[in-house]
């Protein structure tokens, strides 16, 4: 499980992403994904979450 969750912040760090957004982000709508494209736009080179501030 630990190497999931290390790969999955390195990818989002690779593509730009802050780790903590991105993953907040893809868990808040991963539930209501249901089809091939929702998922893949989950991805960290196609998403892009707010920041909070």
């Amino acid at each position: 499980m630990e190497r999931i969750l290390y790969s999955l912040v390195e990818t989002a760090k690779a593509n730009g992403q802050e780790p903590d957004a991105w993953l907040s982000h893809t868990l808040k709508r991963l539930p209501q994904a249901s089809s091939v494209e929702d998922l893949e736009a989950l991805l960290p080179w196609h998403c892009m979450p707010q920041i909070p501030r």
